[in-house]
């Protein structure tokens, strides 16, 4: 990276840009969850490094944004890290994508808040039984694999 950092809200109009036009599962502009990722990493005491991560989560594993994007642009190493760490890749096994997390200074928390927005109670009542099923197990076995308790919290983490 040369040059100054993006501010957050730099990296907050690009991310929804970014995603402009797609929807979640429920249906819901996909901005939603980005908004609600940062805001639960700032809630735990992320740090700016963190929060830009968060709205920057999902732009390379939905293709909203590509890896050479990422590469060349003007983000912190440790914000670039992150992102890469919470990418999840084509085939990968949950077991390897958890070690790349949990190696990476920073990613838990990322990931924690969006586990924490995925899981909500009031998003998975807008899907289908198949669906909600599938994905409470997802969540549930990451978090496992994590060290989160079903609250989504490190041990000894308070609310």
């Amino acid at each position: 990276m040369t040059g100054t950092p993006l501010t957050l809200a730099e990296v907050e109009s690009l991310a929804r840009t970014a995603h402009a036009g797609q929807t979640d599962k429920a249906g819901r502009p996909y901005a939603e969850h980005l908004a609600a990722v940062a805001d639960g990493v700032r809630a735990r005491g992320g740090d700016a490094e963190q929060i830009a991560a968060a709205w920057l989560h999902d732009s390379v594993e939905d293709d909203a944004l590509s890896e050479e994007w990422l590469t060349a642009a003007a983000l912190t190493p440790r914000t670039k890290a992150i992102v890469r760490a919470v990418t999840k890749r084509a085939g990968e096994a949950p077991e390897a994508y958890a070690r790349r997390i949990l190696a990476t200074p920073g990613a838990l928390l990322v990931k924690q808040a969006d586990l924490a927005h995925n899981a909500d109670p009031g998003r998975l009542a807008a899907l289908d039984e198949p669906t909600r099923k599938r994905l409470t197990e997802k969540y549930t076995r990451m978090r496992a694999l994590l060290g989160l308790d079903q609250r989504g919290r490190t041990p000894g983490q308070r609310s």
